[in-house]
């Protein structure tokens, strides 16, 4: 048996919290009051934040690798033309202060 996904434990502990305030005066005499289905409401209100803000960044963190590969690309695209003029028209020798390490 498999765990529930994160928003589905969410959603039941929403429900539990219901069914707690319901029968609370059965559940009062072990200590589940309604203080505690108040506190657990409380929980279930800062995941629902936090698991918002959570997707919010995600999108952002997607958004900012695409940039970023773009940028990355058309570097490597730059890099790679000065890297064929430099072996062209540069002696060998001074490569290395390029940052070209080639034998060739």
């Amino acid at each position: 048996m498999g765990h529930k996904a994160q928003a589905q434990e969410i959603a039941d502990t929403g429900v539990m919290v219901n069914g707690i305030k319901a029968n609370q005066d059965v559940l009062a005499q072990r200590k589940i009051d309604i203080a505690f289905a108040n506190a657990l409401q409380a929980d279930v209100d800062a995941c629902i934040a936090l698991n918002t803000e959570q997707e919010t960044l995600k999108a952002k963190l997607k958004e900012k690798t695409e940039e970023f590969d773009g940028a990355f690309t058309a570097m490597l695209k730059k890099a790679g033309e000065a890297r064929k003029i430099i072996k062209m028209d540069m002696p060998q020798s001074s490569w290395r202060e390029f940052g070209i390490n080639d034998k060739r």
